[in-house]
């Protein structure tokens, strides 16, 4: 097969002619490019169609082929277990594509392809490996990280039987991958929080799993339905202490929130033990819907609920830090309820900025509610005005927050280029490492797999910033980016930036 670099030298001779008014060229990209519209292609437009007229529907395909030809036996399999554990679904079927047999002889990624005969064969000959450890997982965490149902559906007869299988001969459906020291993420997580994956959920609930794994819930409900959420609940899972009931409200969905108060959760549920400790996030519910902009109604189901409007948290009231953050949907339904609070100088000053007044502001006077306003307001839609407004009158734009991440990892992973240029525009440290151990390049990939309200943001645009403020661009990065279209920048990236790329660093 040609090498990577002249299939990339042909994309360039295409662009070229293209641009230059060439009819054949232009022929070639209304076959085979991945837009109606021709105006405005990008260069990896040109790789697309590359691939495509050598037979491969993208270019991350065409060169994870190209790459495959060089691998042995071993790395193949390596590749596949990342790209099953990390939903790069094109990964595994390209791999098993070239080559079917590559799981054989490996009972733990026989489980996570769902191969039901495969993992049959092997405890008939070999009872103990249905609790045999690799990579620290046990086969029933494999089955339950695996993704390949994202993609198979049909195969969950399959997947189910060889949950069943893995059951008989000795699995524990409550058993997880060690995650830090005295954390376990449990195989009931991976398969409803992680992965989405309910018909497994289902069934690890109904042979035993317990729902109060304190992950599950809180994870239910960021997979934008409320299905696992449903399934946790009905089998006894309890909201208080998971924080479920806040991440609801991340998304404005008072349909969960009714759900997990009508299960026992306690909006003001917050008595100040763990500030500054191991729940740095933790808000009493009134608090949290001021700071994530909710709705008039949201207000009134948790007044309903019970919360108490005049709870004072980490210095403030939920009505103060409504002002604080401009939230009039919130002020103005605890105002119409008769609870607003008395603001003080330093929150009148607050509401003040919010407002559009040019106030400054003393970060050392501040409540420790809005200590990382910066932080916790950039990622909403329509409030950039407010953070400018927030850093001129004094705030400090570059602190990390409990967790490590600065404003401009956090605009990175929320896939807010626009906001992301803002920050490093002020020149923030590009090489700021982030309490997750991730870097600003690495933190927009992960966020563009994880973030829960990915779907439209602008992840290239994101890592084009990045990288054209220089940031080190790791060899192995294109490997690890799940999405297709960002693996193929980061390709081509790297082939017009030799000098950028590293062989080491965060990915």
């Amino acid at each position: 097969m040609t090498s990577i670099k002249q299939l990339r030298r042909d994309a360039k001779s295409l662009r070229k002619a293209f641009e230059a008014g060439d009819a054949l060229a232009r022929q070639r990209v209304e076959a085979a490019g991945p837009r109606d519209e021709l105006s405005g292609l990008k260069h990896a437009d040109f790789l697309h169609v590359i691939a495509r007229e050598r037979g491969f529907r993208s270019w991350p395909r065409l060169i994870f082929s190209v790459e495959a030809l060089g691998m042995d036996r071993a790395e193949k399999r390596q590749r596949m277990i990342v790209a099953l554990f990390h939903g790069q679904a094109w990964r595994v079927e390209q791999l098993l594509e070239a080559d079917p047999d590559l799981a054989e002889g490996d009972f733990h990624l026989a489980c996570a392809l769902y191969d039901r005969a495969a993992v049959e064969a092997a405890l008939r000959d070999d009872a103990g490996l249905a609790i045999a450890v690799a990579s620290d997982r046990r086969p029933i965490v494999w089955l339950a990280a695996s993704r390949r149902f994202q993609t198979r559906p049909d195969l969950e007869a399959d997947m189910l039987a060889i949950a069943g299988l893995l059951l008989a001969h000795g699995a524990d459906v409550n058993d997880g991958v060690q995650w830090a020291e005295g954390h376990m993420l449990s195989a009931l997580y991976l398969a409803i929080g992680a992965g989405d994956n309910m018909a497994l959920g289902r069934w690890l609930l109904e042979h035993g799993a317990d729902p109060n794994d304190n992950e599950s819930l809180y994870h239910a409900t960021e997979l934008g339905h409320h299905e696992g959420l449903k399934l946790l609940l009905a089998h006894g899972a309890k909201p208080n202490g998971t924080n479920a009931l806040l991440r609801a409200m991340d998304f404005d969905d008072v349909a969960a929130v009714r759900m997990l108060l009508a299960a026992g959760a306690d909006p003001d549920e917050f008595d100040g033990s763990d500030v500054g400790g191991e729940r740095p996030w933790v808000y009493p519910a009134l608090h949290q819907a001021a700071r994530r902009m909710c709705s008039r109604e949201m207000v009134d189901v948790l007044l309903d609920g019970g919360a108490d409007p005049a709870r004072v948290h980490d210095g403030m009231t939920a009505y103060a830090l409504a002002r604080a953050y401009g939230n009039q949907a919130v002020s103005g339904a605890l105002e119409a309820r008769g609870v607003a609070t008395a603001l003080s100088p330093v929150e009148a000053a607050l509401s003040r900025v919010a407002e559009g007044e040019a106030v400054p502001l003393d970060p050392e006077a501040l409540p420790e509610a809005v200590r990382h306003i910066l932080r916790e307001m950039l990622h909403i839609p329509g409030r950039l005005e407010h953070v400018k407004q927030l850093v001129e009158a004094g705030l400090p734009f570059d602190t990390p927050d409990p967790e490590g991440l600065t404003p401009v990892q956090v605009a990175g992973w929320v896939g807010l280029p626009e906001v992301m240029g803002y920050f490093l525009s002020l020149g923030p440290d590009l090489t700021h490492v982030n309490g997750y151990g991730g870097t600003l390049l690495s933190t927009i990939i992960h966020g563009s797999e994880n973030n829960p309200t990915r779907e439209g943001r602008d992840y290239e645009g994101c890592l084009r910033l990045a990288l054209e403020a220089g940031v080190a661009l790791p060899r192995r990065a294109a490997q690890f980016a799940g999405d297709l279209a960002l693996a193929a920048f980061l390709e081509d990236w790297a082939e017009a930036h030799p000098e950028q790329v590293v062989e080491d660093g965060v990915v």
